[in-house]
């Protein structure tokens, strides 16, 4: 199995990789990263229209008292989500094209994974820089703000081990990359994301508590809309799926993928 400390070895490389993939993801585009800024901007606006207007989505009151905005309740949870998909979209493509390097030189296989989640996390910060930017606007500023910071490094590491595990999938059985699409889609509307959790039959609230992401999700507006501090259960959820997460991940990815990487 290898290690952490294995891994941190291979920073360098773990670096190279990860510039590799922001300078080919956007390459030979017009737009380049503001492609980065585009897509998840029209995402909030097509969700902003259809739950917003026309469905009349009602969100609370932000914490300044006088916000009320359905567009930036959803842009909080939306971040969360973003990072979440993107980072387990990212490690499958990683894993599945470090084949080449993984069977011509040795290093952690883990490390393609690690620059893949550098590479989600970085989009994630850009997405929440936005999000603070729209917040000082509206003038729903708290010192709260701080709080989205172990929220997001909670999310990252469950993201980062649930991603070890569907990218080792992958390779054994290519259909684990189709059924994990499936999956995002049918997660994304049991997450409440574009409607608040209130509005949910109570007697379904319970089944939707026990998905780690609806405390994620909770976690971002508490820290930029409402300006409350997370529940406990919201920091047992996220910290106990982070670290469950992250372990089972580690342990089955670092003692198959050895095993795996001539399939690749």
């Amino acid at each position: 199995m290898s290690t952490p400390a294995q891994v941190w070895q291979y920073r360098t490389l773990i670096g190279n990789l990860a510039q590799r993939d922001l300078k080919s993801r956007y390459k030979k585009s017009v737009l380049g990263w503001l492609w980065s800024l585009i897509n998840p901007a029209v995402t909030l606006a097509i969700f902003t229209v259809v739950f917003g207007v026309f469905l009349r989505a009602e969100p609370p009151v932000a914490g300044n008292g006088t916000t009320k905005s359905f567009a930036l309740f959803l842009f909080c949870a939306l971040v969360a989500w973003n990072f979440f998909s993107g980072t387990i979209n990212t490690l499958i493509a990683n894993f599945q094209s470090a084949g080449g390097l993984l069977t011509r030189t040795y290093f952690p296989p883990e490390c393609p994974m690690v620059s893949g989640l550098m590479t989600t996390a970085l989009q994630a910060g850009l997405e929440t820089l936005i999000l603070v930017a729209f917040m000082v606007i509206v003038g729903n500023v708290s010192w709260t703000f701080v709080i989205a910071l172990p929220v997001l490094v909670l999310l990252a590491l469950f993201s980062y081990g649930l991603g070890l595990i569907v990218g080792l999938g992958n390779i054994r059985f290519r259909d684990v990359g189709y059924l994990v699409g499936i999956a995002l889609q049918a997660l994304f509307y049991a997450t409440p994301i574009v409607y608040p959790l209130d509005i949910v039959p109570s007697g379904w609230r319970t089944l939707i508590r026990l998905n780690p992401l609806t405390h994620f999700a909770d976690g971002m507006r508490d820290a930029f809309y409402l300006h409350t501090m997370p529940t406990a259960v919201n920091w047992f959820m996220m910290g106990g799926s982070a670290v469950l997460s992250l372990v089972l991940g580690w342990r089955i990815f670092s003692r198959n993928a050895p095993k795996v990487i001539e399939e690749l």
